[in-house]
């Protein structure tokens, strides 16, 4: 008699418990800044690790540029004195510079998307208070010409591994809603000053139609990939408070800091 077949339960059980052990035998996981071999999926080495600036306070209660030294609970840095912001609070995770830079290009041009996931837990950390406090998460949106020839918008992939990490921390309960804003014309890639790129994406963007009931008195967090001048989240929050968006707020992956306040 012929000895008998596992059940398809003891099979899978088997496979969850010894497959990722020979996954990674075969195919170790490696670090995202340099492909060095870490210990779990989606980690850094210690080198990539303590190369990266990650944002923490003190900074600037509106928009978390880094403070040179603590100036006590709610300052806001000069710019947001001078000129609020149209959104509510940002929140970042990473100073862009040269290291950061190295995970965030491959990442929006290189079709690194399995960064994803490793980018949203320090960005769903960054912003906790964002993220809680959010009724619908809305990525900025690409052109669909763009959208075609990357095949993927890495705000959206950012919005999904954030609230996915707050998801599992028991704090994620907004609703991601990828198509939120639309992109209603083609705009060149972002460059210049701060004024030649506020008209790059002047009126760039709406709320789509058919969201346009779900946005009148809810909080929305918008999701980019990192934030220099603002302008483009300036232009998107303007769409959500012409739908009668209550608040908006900001988190990005990491963020530009120009000079010390």
């Amino acid at each position: 008699m012929s000895s008998p077949v596992p059940h398809r339960p003891v099979l899978a059980r088997l496979w969850r418990g010894a497959g990722p052990l020979l996954l990674d035998a075969v195919l170790p996981p490696l670090c995202l800044g340099c492909n060095e071999i870490v210990g779990t999926p989606g980690g850094l080495c210690p080198a990539c690790w303590t190369g990266l600036s990650f944002v923490a306070p003190p900074c600037c209660a509106r928009c978390a540029r880094p403070f040179a030294r603590d100036p006590g609970p709610g300052a806001v840095c000069g710019a947001c004195a001078a000129r609020p912001p149209r959104w509510r609070r940002a929140r970042a995770a990473l100073v862009y510079d040269g290291r950061s830079r190295q995970l965030v290009l491959p990442f929006k041009h290189g079709d690194r998307t399995d960064m994803a996931r490793a980018c949203g837990r320090w960005m769903a950390r960054a912003g906790a208070d964002l993220l809680a406090g959010a009724d619908l998460v809305a990525p900025v949106p690409l052109h669909w010409r763009r959208l075609f020839l990357r095949r993927y918008n890495q705000a959206q992939l950012l919005a999904h591994g954030a609230l996915a990490a707050a998801d599992a921390a028991g704090r994620g309960e907004a609703r991601l809603v990828p198509d939120l804003l639309r992109r209603r014309r083609w705009t060149a890639p972002q460059g210049g000053d701060a004024g030649a790129r506020a008209d790059n994406v002047r009126r760039a963007f709406d709320v789509h139609p058919r969201h346009a009931e779900r946005v009148a008195g809810r909080t929305i967090l918008l999701v980019d990939d990192v934030l220099t001048t603002g302008a483009t989240v300036e232009a998107c929050t303007l769409a959500l408070q012409r739908a009668g968006a209550a608040a908006v707020d900001v988190l990005t992956l990491a963020r530009v800091v120009r000079a010390a306040v």
